[in-house]
C-alpha cells in the first residue's frame, strides 16, 4: 500500500484519539526514516525521547533477537533470568535501592501515586484517604484517569469525570507556591524536572534545589517524572543531576526500552518501597525477559558511549544552529541537551508543515512550540543536513 491508502484505511478502523501528521514511517535506521515511496526523512522527535538510541539500534535488536528465540513472558508467578540484571543495572544507575518494573509511563506514574500513598498511610501515619499528592500546572503524566485529574489541560479531562480526588495543582517552577500547597496531609510533590509537553519549558536555576529543600524539610517525597528527560536526554543521565538534585522517586520510561519495547519503572529506597507486599500492586508484562533483555543492552550502552557527553554537546552544537536562524515569528529558543523547543509569536502548525515537506519530522506541542528531539546518535553531519533543512523552512 502506498501512503495515502494506509492513512485511510488507518482512519476507517482506528479511534479518533490521535491526529497524526500525514507521514508513514515504515523503516528506520539511526536518526533516518523511510515512507513507502521511499521518501527520507530525519526524525527530529524520536517518538518524543523513546528513541535516544535511533531506530533499531543494532546491538539492541541483537539482544531483542537473541531473547525472541529463548523465552518472552514467564509473568510474575515465576522467576526469569534477566529481570534481575535489569534490576542491578537500573539500582546502580539511579543510585536506588529497590526496582519497580512496569510497561507504560503512565503505568509508571501510576505506581509512583500508588507508592506515595502508601507511604503515606503506612510510614507517615496519615489517615488511609487523606492523603494528598501536589502536581504542577501543565503538566503531562500521561492520560489514565488518575492522571488527568492532575491535569490542567481542558481536552485531556472533558468528559472524563467524575476524577479522582487527593491531588493539588500549583504553579510550575515556584518553589514558593509548594512551600503554601502543604498541609499535613501531604505526601508527595510530582514534578517534571523540564516540562515537555507543555512546550519544553525549562524551569528557574534553583527550582528543584528549593523543591528539594522543601520536601525534605516537610517529609514530603520528591517525585521527579523523568519519563521524557531521563537516561541522558538533557545532557545528564537524569534532568535532576543538572541541580545535583536526587528525587526520592524516579518515574522513568520511554528510553528505558531501548526503542523497541515498552519499558518504564520507578526506582526508590528500600524505606519507600516495602511499603508493597505481594498481591498489592504488579503487572503481567512488567519485567518480562524480553523487555528486561532490551533494557539491560540499552542501560549497558548509555554507560559505555557516554550518552550524556553524546547529548550535551550535540545539543549546544543544534541550539547554536538554530539561533543563528532569522524568522521574526520565534519568539524564544530554550531547553537541554537534545530537547530543545522553538516558540513562535503564532500557530506553528505551519511552520511544522515546511520542516516535514523539506524532511524533518517534528511537532507541534501546545500550538506554538515546535519541539525537536532527534535520537542522541545522529550525527554531526545529520545534524547539519537537518539544519540546513530547518533554517529554509523557518527563515523569513
Amino acid at each position: 500500500m502506498n501512503s495515502k491508502e494506509i492513512i485511510a484505511k488507518t482512519q476507517k478502523y482506528g479511534a479518533n484519539n490521535y491526529a497524526p501528521k500525514e507521514v508513514v514511517i515504515i523503516k528506520g535506521e539511526g536518526a533516518v526514516v523511510y515512507d513507502p515511496e521511499g521518501r527520507r526523512y530525519y526524525d527530529m522527535l524520536s517518538a518524543y525521547s523513546a528513541l535516544n538510541f535511533g531506530h533499531c539500534h543494532p546491538e539492541i535488536a541483537a539482544a531483542a533477537e537473541a531473547q525472541l528465540k529463548k523465552v518472552t513472558l514467564t509473568s510474575r508467578a515465576f522467576h526469569n533470568e534477566l529481570l534481575c540484571e535489569f534490576y542491578e543495572r537500573l539500582s546502580r544507575l539511579t543510585g536506588k535501592e529497590k526496582i519497580l518494573p512496569m510497561n507504560t509511563g503512565a503505568e509508571a506514574v501510576e505506581t509512583a501515586l500508588k507508592t506515595a500513598r502508601r507511604w503515606g498511610a503506612f510510614k507517615k501515619g496519615i489517615p488511609d484517604g487523606k492523603q494528598e499528592i501536589i502536581v504542577a500546572g501543565n503538566n503531562f503524566h500521561g492520560r489514565t484517569i488518575t492522571v488527568i485529574s492532575a491535569s490542567t489541560d481542558p481536552v485531556a479531562r472533558k468528559g472524563f469525570g467524575p476524577f479522582t480526588p487527593g491531588l493539588k495543582v500549583i504553579e510550575y517552577g515556584k518553589a514558593a507556591a509548594l512551600e503554601e500547597a502543604i498541609t499535613e496531609n501531604t505526601v508527595a510533590f510530582l514534578v517534571e524536572p523540564i516540562q515537555g509537553e507543555a512546550g519544553i519549558i525549562v524551569p528557574p536555576e534553583g527550582y528543584l534545589t528549593k523543591v528539594r529543600e522543601i520536601c525534605t524539610r516537610h517529609n514530603v517525597l520528591m517525585m521527579a517524572d523523568e519519563v521524557q528527560t531521563g537516561f541522558a536526554r538533557t545532557g545528564k543521565m537524569f534532568a535532576c543531576d543538572h541541580e545535583g538534585v536526587v528525587p526520592d522517586v524516579y518515574v522513568l520510561g520511554k528510553a528505558l526500552g531501548g526503542g523497541i519495547m515498552p519499558v518504564s519503572a520507578i526506582a526508590a529506597d528500600s524505606d519507600i518501597m516495602d511499603v508493597f507486599e505481594p498481591g498489592s500492586h504488579g503487572s503481567t508484562f512488567g519485567g518480562n525477559p524480553l523487555a528486561a533483555a532490551v533494557s539491560v543492552k540499552a542501560m549497558e550502552i548509555l554507560e559505555r558511549d557516554d550518552y550524556p557527553r553524546l547529548a550535551r554537546e550535540k545539543g549546544e552544537y543544534f541550539m547554536r544552529g538554530l539561533k543563528k536562524i532569522r524568522c521574526k515569528d520565534i519568539v524564544d529558543i530554550r531547553g537541554k541537551g537534545l530537547l530543545v523547543g522553538v516558540e513562535f509569536s503564532q500557530n506553528a502548525e505551519k511552520y511544522v508543515k515546511k520542516l516535514i515537506g523539506g524532511g524533518v519530522l517534528a511537532k507541534e506541542t501546545h500550538e506554538k512550540t515546535v519541539r525537536f528531539a532527534p535520537p542522541l546518535i545522529i550525527t554531526y553531519k545529520q545534524l547539519d543536513e537537518a539544519l540546513n533543512i530547518i533554517s529554509e523552512a523557518l527563515s523569513d
